[in-house]
């Protein structure tokens, strides 16, 4: 009688058992060139086989997404400092139990701005509340970088608007796991810096950009120059806080200096509440 084993299920299991068995006993991983190929961290792990992680990471991600059926994203960018009113309320209180006035004037900057976190909160419930009994070609979806902050707040919006997410993380010694409100189906981790911009702009259909630093000015930029310059296609780029982006970025000059054109400031609109960044969207696919 045939037997219905799958000879290759069975190497595969002890293959990983063998792995997690050393990882169990503390054991370090030597090079072994018996050891499954696909099933050798050491050997991956080379800066040969660097171009084999590319295409794992760029293929998990897309290959889950397809699954669960997610095809059309709302990317929200911004700061991962930013906290809720209630959080950074109390984070007010406690620095000034403690009289450090570094730590005052953070605490105060946090305040000031979360506001931004409310926003972006509101801003995801409404794409989540959209999406609501959508054919699944017609749902649109939060996807962020999966950490604090904006990225929570985004998250947390759709997660309360009875939706799901995704959430784009990086492996950074300040953000070791995804925030709670990242549907866990959807949570992926990426060293890659280019893997992970690239799937944010495999799904778009729009960016909106809250206030941030030097990750969400790279973020927004490299978006922007694809847009500018054709490689990707066209989509709503919304900035959200107008004082904020205007105070920080002066566009006009790139314009006088002649380092771009008057028409490339049409890439991208503000809006400062969450409401308008929405209707911004809706207005550009007429929802």
């Amino acid at each position: 009688m045939a037997s219905t084993r799958n000879i290759h299920d069975r190497r595969l299991a002890d293959a990983w058992a063998t792995l997690q068995a050393h990882s169990d006993a503390g054991l370090p991983l030597d090079p072994d060139a018996s050891r499954l190929a696909f099933a050798d961290p050491e050997f991956l792990l080379r800066r040969e086989t660097r171009g084999i992680r590319f295409q794992l990471e760029l293929l998990k991600p897309d290959l889950e997404q397809q699954a669960m059926g997610i095809e059309n994203t709302i990317v929200v960018f911004g700061s991962a400092r930013f906290r809720s009113e209630e959080e950074a309320a109390a984070l007010v209180v406690a620095a000034e139990a403690g009289g450090d006035e570094a730590q005052i004037l953070r605490a105060r900057a946090l305040a000031r701005n979360a506001h931004y976190y409310e926003k972006a909160r509101a801003f995801g419930n409404l794409v989540a509340s959209y999406s609501t009994g959508k054919d699944p070609a017609d749902m649109l979806f939060i996807c962020t970088g999966g950490g604090p902050g904006i990225m929570q707040a985004a998250n947390r919006g759709a997660y309360e608007g009875d939706g799901i997410s995704v959430g784009l993380s990086i492996a950074l010694p300040m953000e070791e796991s995804a925030n709670p409100y990242v549907t866990p189906a959807l949570s992926f981790k990426f060293h890659y810096f280019a893997l992970r911009k690239m799937h944010f702009m495999m799904r778009a259909k729009a960016l909106v950009a809250f206030p941030g630093g030097f990750g969400t000015l790279d973020e927004l930029f490299e978006v922007i120059t694809l847009v500018q310059t054709r490689k990707a296609r066209q989509v709503p780029i919304v900035l959200f806080g107008s004082d904020y982006w205007k105070r920080l970025v002066n566009f006009d000059v790139l314009i006088e200096e002649g380092v771009i054109a008057p028409a490339d400031l049409d890439l991208f609109q503000y809006a400062d509440d969450a409401q308008g960044a929405w209707d911004i969207i809706k207005a550009f696919y007429r929802l």
